[in-house]
């Protein structure tokens, strides 16, 4: 048996009546068997009290999202999922596991990511026990092995993706939540499935670069801030000035030789992609003086 199967125990009510009644028996037996001297029947109702008292530890009371692993001498005999009060055999051994969904969030861990460029990086991971007999007879304690195998998984996240892209295409990090989420839930599933554990949702709480390089390439990140910027400016500058010469070429405003129209695209290229105000120089005389 690899997989967890359900166990019914018997109504706890009916079996706690019937414990009541033979009990209350027995003791008028042992009663009357000390008023009437027969040593017999004292023994006998002795014995039959200890038994109705050994049943009473079968009793169970089951909460909801909770369930029980009932074994038997080293034999899994089921596990109890049904919330309520319940009886099973008493000689049985029942852990008490919990099916609540749960929280993990990792430690700040330090790597590596693709570009070999140090960070630190944490994950919170939303999981819950959905296998009681895998999560305790496959490893040793599901709880420690679903903590190591998510670190584990994060470790090989990282190093998978670069933090930041210079391409807008590429998966980074940074600017991928989405698909990296995706990825690291599939990477701690595949790993914890033997666990019996299902994860719920795993996303990335802390990301950000080693102290030691974070200075480094925060200016990196500004340069190519700036680079970018500077970019569509220059897009944009070139289609205006082009837009400029047919305007004034279809209105016939002014003719203009090809010497005239790379002087007039300089001034404007250097207008429109300055970082700083510009000072007009008039020209009082001939356009071409």
């Amino acid at each position: 048996m690899s997989v967890e199967k359900e166990l019914r125990g018997s109504s706890g009510w009916g079996m706690l009546v019937a414990v009541i009644v033979l009990t209350s028996a027995a003791l008028v037996g042992m009663v009357l068997g000390i008023r009437e001297r027969m040593p017999l029947q004292v023994l006998g109702s002795i014995v039959a009290i200890a038994a109705l008292l050994t049943l009473t530890g079968g009793f169970t009371v089951m909460n909801p999202n909770e369930a029980r692993l009932v074994t038997l001498f080293g034999t899994y005999k089921g596990t109890l999922r049904q919330p309520g009060f319940w009886w099973v055999n008493p000689l049985t051994t029942r852990r008490r596991l919990s099916l609540r969904i749960r929280n993990f969030e990792s430690g700040k861990l330090k790597v590596n990511d693709h570009d070999a460029n140090p960070i630190e990086i944490a994950a919170v991971v939303v999981w819950r026990l959905v296998d009681t007999f895998e999560a305790a007879f496959n490893v040793d304690d599901y709880e420690n092995f679903m903590h190591v195998q998510t670190e584990a998984a994060l470790r090989n996240l990282a190093t998978s993706y670069p933090y930041d892209a210079h391409d807008e295409a590429l998966v980074s990090l940074r600017l991928s939540a989405g698909v990296v989420a995706d990825r690291l839930k599939e990477e701690i599933q595949e790993r914890l499935s033997r666990a019996g554990i299902e994860v719920i949702e795993a996303r990335i709480s802390h990301l950000a670069y080693a102290p030691e390089i974070a200075g480094v390439m925060l200016r990196r990140q500004q340069a190519a801030a700036v680079i970018a910027a500077r970019q569509k400016i220059v897009e944009g500058a070139v289609g205006m000035v082009e837009m400029a010469l047919q305007e004034l070429s279809r209105k016939g405003v002014v003719s203009l030789d090809e010497e005239r129209k790379a002087a007039m695209v300089s001034n404007l290229m250097v207008v429109l992609c300055s970082d700083r105000g510009v000072e007009p120089v008039v020209n009082a005389g001939s356009l071409y003086q």
